[in-house]
């Protein structure tokens, strides 16, 4: 089985007729889904998306994939192909378009009308490549086919990518739901006579490899959420990913049932919601969409609103309405429903949310307590279909963190593909494709490109340390003015903290120290300030961590007379 090793080196050129696959995000992390493809001199890239920020990344809105690795060979890109439409594979495309705004975009017609909407934000207007299942489409030296998948969102494509150096099957995301909501199966009649055709390399979605057996069909959730609408005596807020076009349609479905009216929260929802009804992926029975700042004249028995915010996102609609901090207020009686799955990590945030909803009254639904969500990726049993079918001569997992790359390897070695065959990469390493054979080459570049606010890629790792330092510990400068000739103390010490839990009446203690520590230095002869600010700093960081077993930023102000 071949692994990425921490000292792998840039990779040698590219062999003569070979394949390379570098993956600039969504290996051993969920989201930042970005692979480039290179032939003969050209560049294929598919997916672009973003991953949303842990909560040691204070202040950071979005993370993208690092374009370094292609910053110079933009023109050489000849398409971006987008699987489907949620953010972890569509939400860092704006960020790519700003450096060559001319990349065919090419997806399903979902697909480009939810990235469309995004870009007209960014006042971009795209170069669009419609394309359907089963159809085949050439860019540069790139043949592509494209396959239907069953997916948490409509209109999901896997894609083939056929080049003289061999065959990949790129799954994207996909499950294969048996009884899916809109009767778009995941096609593996056309998987089965790829693997017929001979599949040298195959990357599958990971996120579900730990899972046994097959996942739930959506179906089933239908049932549960008839269920919550109807015995519920007031308001039934239910909170979805704003691209689950399949899970509206059901709460839709029962709110008409059962002659309540809707109202949709939040702009993400509103926009994808819109999209999906004007393209007829989403069916709204007539009358019965209100607008939400109007949903106070209804009875609370005849209302469902559907908002975002199930992963417990601090700005969505959910989690002000939790925090008292939206303009619906949650009651006593209210239903809330949390109609989706937990992203890895977001553990702690949603539980937050739920208790504050219980707090105001609310009875939370969610999936620790109901069948009220089904994943979108396929489990384990799917999984080993796929590698059935298509009998890859080399494999690949991706999309997945470390444990489920690594289970999905497994899965692949039970079935037979030799494991000096099987490559587990991540970020930024290279893997060539040559004579029938995938292994690792090298590797490149791919860290962490942060967006605060308006900047893209200001925030460094630094930064953030410092963030957390701040948030944890506060931070404490000190302000001492010294004689530029002599080095000595001329004024101050003057001490102020901020959030470090330290009683400010104790700093009048200390100052004696600061003011030895100085003369000591100035006895020496030492009239350098950056010497200066250095004892300063270590002076007190020093009192603070024995005294208080703190380590607050410490921040010395030197002026120079």
């Amino acid at each position: 089985m071949s692994h990425p090793h921490p000292d792998l080196a840039p990779p040698q050129p590219l062999a003569d007729g070979g394949l390379r696959i570098v993956a600039l995000g969504g290996l051993g992390e969920i989201g930042r889904n970005m692979a480039v493809f290179e032939y003969d001199g050209r560049l294929l890239i598919v997916d672009c998306g973003v991953l949303f920020p842990e909560p040691d990344q204070p202040g950071v809105d979005l993370i993208l994939p690092d374009f370094e690795y292609i910053r110079d060979r933009l023109d050489d890109v000849e398409a971006l192909i987008l699987t489907h439409g949620h953010e972890d594979h569509i939400g860092a495309v704006p960020y790519l378009l700003r450096e060559r705004r001319d990349i065919p975009l090419v997806g399903s017609r979902l697909t480009l009308a939810f990235i469309e909407a995004k870009l007209t934000e960014h006042r971009i207007q795209p170069a669009k490549i419609e394309v359907v299942e089963g159809q085949r489409d050439r860019f540069g030296p790139f043949e592509c086919e494209f396959l239907a998948v069953n997916h948490s969102i409509p209109d999901a494509l896997a894609v083939a990518i056929r080049t003289p150096a061999g065959l990949v099957l790129h799954t994207g995301d996909f499950k294969m739901d048996q009884l899916p909501s809109d009767g778009r199966l995941t096609d593996l009649g056309g998987f089965a006579r790829l693997g017929a055709e001979g599949v040298d390399l195959l990357m599958s979605d990971s996120t579900n490899a730990e899972v046994p057996g097959f996942v739930t069909s959506e179906r089933e959730i239908g049932p549960v959420v008839d269920e919550v609408i109807r015995t519920s005596g007031q308001r039934v807020i239910v909170a979805s990913f704003a691209s689950h076009v399949h899970r509206v349609q059901q709460v839709m479905d029962a709110a008409a049932k059962y002659g309540r009216k809707v109202a949709l929260v939040g702009r993400s929802m509103l926009r994808n919601m819109g999209i999906a009804r004007d393209l007829g992926y989403l069916n709204v029975p007539p009358d019965l969409i209100v607008d939400s700042r109007d949903i106070e004249e209804w009875p609370p028995e005849d209302v469902v609103l559907i908002c975002t915010g199930s992963q417990g996102e601090p700005m969505a609609a959910l989690s002000r309405m939790a925090n008292r901090d939206h303009p619906i207020r949650i009651a006593e009686g209210d239903t809330v429903l949390l109609a989706s799955s937990l992203v890895p990590g977001n553990e702690t945030a949603v539980n937050k949310v739920i208790n504050g909803l219980t707090r105001w009254g609310a009875r939370v639904v969610h999936k620790g307590n109901a069948k009220v969500h089904v994943s979108g990726h396929a489990a384990a049993g799917e999984l080993l279909y796929v590698l059935n079918l298509t009998r890859p001569s080399n494999f690949m997992p991706v999309h997945g963190e470390w444990r489920h790359l690594r289970a999905h390897a497994r899965l692949a070695s039970l079935t037979g593909v030799p494991d000096d065959h099987i490559v587990i990469a991540e970020d930024g390493v290279v893997v060539d494709l040559v004579d029938g054979r995938a292994q690792i080459a090298g590797a490149v570049h791919a860290g962490y490109v942060y967006v605060d606010g308006t900047s893209v890629g200001e925030i460094t790792d630094t930064s953030l340390k410092d963030r957390r330092i701040l948030g944890d510990e506060g931070f404490i400068s000190v302000v001492v003015v010294v004689d530029s000739q002599t080095g000595k103390l001329t004024a101050g010490p003057e001490i102020h903290a901020r959030g470090s839990g330290i009683d400010p009446a104790q700093f009048e203690q200390f100052i004696p120290q600061i003011e030895r520590a100085l003369e000591a230095k100035a006895a020496d002869g030492v009239v350098d300030m950056q010497e200066i600010r250095r004892v300063v700093r270590r002076t007190v960081g020093r009192w603070v961590s024995d005294t208080y077993r703190r380590r607050p930023m410490i921040i010395p102000v030197i002026v120079e007379v």
